[in-house]
């Protein structure tokens, strides 16, 4: 009798390793996946946090510093877009060349200006890294020299690939609505999804020309691409 209970004994208790065993791998799968449902969701809040900042700062620069009647009508596309130009500014790093020693930040736009007194309006008073944002126009891709941020219009599309081309030496941030830019060697492509205004962002030729995007600014974008076609 005694060799009987000695035996049960033995093999009670491989079996309850066994269940002991395959408790903790659940409990360990249980936290590894709680762990990777919580990285998500803090990746998820930054990305809301990101949008949320851009945003704001965006409305921020279109409401009027004093209340009007007209206070509260919606922005047109190209006071949408002007405010991107001056926003854009903020969440992108230049390499340390492109500051000549200028108080000023310029703006420009090459071609058929379809902003008009929008631009102006949008950046007077406003200043970026303690310089000055100022609008220009320019006629040719070689008098953009010291631009920081040039939107290049439709008006260019025909002659692109030389228009970048041109503006590769310059350091500037190119920005358009042309379509396909971001894929033709642009920085930033405007679009549309609805009435809304959206953007692309192309971080190769950004880099190739020493740009830095924010992290804040590639999470909003609504492609971010990585490539570096010609201007065709």
């Amino acid at each position: 009798m005694p060799a009987i209970t000695t035996t049960r004994a033995s093999t009670a208790r491989p079996d309850a390793d066994r269940r002991g065993t395959a408790c903790r791998a659940v409990r360990s799968d249980a936290s590894q996946e709680a762990r990777s449902n919580l990285a998500s969701l803090r990746q998820c809040r930054a990305t809301i946090a990101a949008a949320a900042r851009l945003l704001l700062a965006l409305l921020s620069a279109l409401s009027p510093a004093t209340p009007s009647l007209h206070a509260q009508s919606r922005p047109t596309e190209y006071q949408v877009k002007a405010v991107y130009l001056f926003n854009f500014g903020r969440f992108v790093e230049w390499p340390q060349s492109a500051s000549s020693g200028s108080d000023a930040f310029p703006i420009c736009v090459l071609g058929k200006d379809p902003f008009g007194a929008t631009l102006d309006s949008a950046l007077a008073g406003e200043n970026i890294s303690g310089k000055s944002v100022i609008a220009r126009r320019v006629a040719q891709p070689e008098e953009a020299a010291g631009c920081r941020v040039v939107y290049i219009s439709t008006s260019e599309e025909a002659h692109l690939k030389g228009v970048l081309a041109a503006l590769d030496k310059t350091s500037a941030l190119t920005v358009s609505d042309i379509p396909r830019f971001s894929q033709r060697g642009g920085m930033i492509q405007f679009v549309l999804q609805g009435d809304r205004v959206r953007f692309e962002i192309n971080v190769t030729s950004a880099a190739e020309a020493g740009l830095t995007f924010s992290s804040d600014l590639l999470r909003v974008a609504v492609a971010v691409r990585r490539i570096g076609a010609p201007g065709e």
